[in-house]
């Protein structure tokens, strides 16, 4: 094994950045006639095709902590972590069919704006504040932070903040060209991203095969993972019982069982997709059908990601089992490094160019929406109402550059401890804390005319308040074991309640006293949004699409029951 990148893994690497850089200039050329538009600037004029569209909802998604963290997810827990990427092709289907149309119907652009037109300011201002904070110091630091230290540990050497900073400025050349430039070049990101995954793959299971002597054959090393880590290959986690070890209690705590599947995963999933700026902003510029096609096109390539970010773990997992990995830097976070040390040279630059695809993709369609949301949501309302669309553009271009630099210096010594917990925990952890609350206040105000604006802002602190107390204090003040949870050891002294059911018990609660107060509100609330249900038909085509999209997944599940 090297570690080391070479001279042509480095052209490699190279020419990606050439094609993407002058792919992304020449995009830019072409709307440069609207260059002081601010439409164009941040919605990329409403001209997105769908598959521009579902390819940069994957490229945009698909990050560092899928590649490493969710990578390290598949060497410890197996399998089930690739829930996480089934479920969300679901919940892509839904919200194509049924958020989109209100999005759409109501010329909606960002999600502060859906806030006020349905609650009021004070909801959309407190909203946008906090995503501005959560986007920056939680979701930018994390990415910027996760992807360095994997390029990196790549290298050879110690560079951890030239790559730093080299991420940050290639995200810069992309996202200061608007939203067109982000989507388009996404298209060229997604395709390195799919391709360079791919190849890390098909390289992981030849490794094994031959690591294990039944020859250099993809499809015999699969076999050799499936024989040798068959509990890796179960989506259920057993509940524990006296007789576990503290390791499967630490996986059913990651993952519990079919208690994901009632609430947790579909409250990650449902908010993350359908009620997030950085996600949504693609599809809301484009008509009904694009968007919807964008979007379930999206939910199919959902599918072959846990093939790109979670098996590779599986493999590391193996060839670690069986003393062919002898050493995992950085715990089970250091899997995909690990196995990208097998790929010859040459391939092991296109495996950095594709996690720096997924990494600088992600960088820039998070630091649009930064700006989106600071530009149309704060500055034109609060600081300089009536500007010109010109000043917009300045301004939008000043936040990217603000938002970015901000987030490599909270990023420089790992300011949030980003490195301590593993990201992909990390990620789930802190927007974890505020999944219940903000989709619970999104899912009643399309759906339900009563709920009014206070029950909103009650929602959103009840659902944070109810997440830090079932994280933090209910095992203390409670008790480990009662009709609403059970909590288990956690390795450290402490008690845990899953994460999955703790998001499940604050959504649900959450949920109640939405509804208890809008009851006690008024009857007509004017502010509500009219549902035409004509808005929620799909087309043959599109329906087509859903069916074999959902057949996939329940094959899937069959297989690895």
């Amino acid at each position: 094994m090297n570690n080391n990148l070479v001279a042509t893994d480095y052209v490699v690497f190279i020419i990606y950045f050439l094609v993407v850089s002058g792919y992304g200039y020449y995009i830019y050329r072409q709307r440069k006639k609207n260059e002081h538009d601010a439409k164009a600037f941040f919605l990329a004029e409403g001209t997105l095709t769908w598959w521009a569209i579902g390819a940069s909802l994957i490229a945009s998604n698909i990050s560092a902590e899928q590649f490493i963290g969710m990578s390290g997810e598949g060497f410890f827990l197996g399998i089930a972590v690739a829930a996480y990427e089934w479920i969300a092709a679901i919940a892509l289907i839904i919200v194509a069919v049924w958020f989109i149309p209100v999005y759409l119907k109501n010329k909606i652009y960002t999600m502060p704006q859906f806030l006020k037109t349905r609650y009021n300011e004070s909801v959309a201002l407190i909203m946008a504040v906090f995503w501005l904070f959560l986007y920056v110091f939680v979701n930018l630091t994390s990415i910027l932070y996760l992807g360095a230290v994997a390029i990196n540990g790549l290298t050879g050497g110690d560079y951890l903040h030239v790559i730093m900073i080299g991420l940050a400025v290639f995200a810069l050349i992309i996202s200061l060209g608007g939203m067109k430039v982000v989507a388009y070049t996404d298209v060229i990101q997604v395709a390195v991203l799919i391709f360079g995954g791919l190849v890390t793959t098909y390289i992981a299971l030849t490794v094994v095969g031959e690591k294990f002597g039944v020859g250099v054959n993809a499809i015999a090393g699969f076999q050799v993972l499936m024989d040798h880590a068959p509990e890796h290959f179960k989506m259920i986690i057993p509940k524990p019982t006296a007789e576990s070890t503290q390791n499967e209690i630490s996986k059913y705590l990651t993952f519990p069982g079919l208690a994901s599947y009632v609430a947790g995963i579909w409250i990650i999933n449902l908010n993350y997709w359908g009620c997030n700026q950085y996600i949504t902003q693609r599809a809301l510029g484009a008509d009904l059908k694009t968007a919807r096609t964008g979007i379930l096109f999206a939910g199919l390539l959902k599918l072959m990601m846990p093939l790109i970010v979670m098996l590779p773990g599986i493999a590391a997992y193996v060839l670690y089992k069986g003393g062919h990995l002898p050493q995992l830097i950085g715990g089970k976070d250091g899997a995909y490094s690990a196995i990208l040390t097998f790929l010859p040279t040459g391939l092991k630059g296109l495996s950095v160019a594709a996690l720096t695809a997924a990494i600088v993709a992600s960088l820039a369609g998070k630091v649009n929406s930064i700006s989106t949301i600071f530009t149309l949501d704060i500055y034109a309302k609060y600081f300089k109402k009536g500007t010109e669309e010109k000043n917009l553009v300045l301004v939008g271009r000043a936040t990217v550059f603000v938002g970015m630099i901000l987030a490599v210096l909270f990023t420089w010594n790992d300011l949030l401890g980003i490195g301590g917990e593993g990201g992909f925990t990390f990620i789930q952890k802190y927007t974890g804390f505020i999944s219940p609350g903000v989709f619970a206040m999104f899912i009643l105000g399309m759906f339900w005319k009563r709920t009014t604006g206070s029950a909103a802002i009650a929602g959103v602190l009840a659902g944070f308040l109810f997440s830090v107390f079932f994280n933090e204090m209910a095992p203390g003040l409670l008790g480990n074991d009662t009709f609403l949870y059970t909590a288990y050891p956690n390795g450290k002294g402490g008690f845990e309640i899953p994460f999955h059911i703790c998001m499940g018990l604050s959504f649900f609660f959450t949920m109640a006293i939405m509804i208890l107060m809008s009851l006690a509100g008024p009857k007509v609330n004017p502010k509500a949004f009219e549902l035409d249900k004509s808005m929620f038909k799909v087309a043959p085509s599109t329906m087509a699409l859903i069916v074999v999209t959902l057949l996939l997944i329940a094959a899937l599940y069959v297989k690895f029951w």
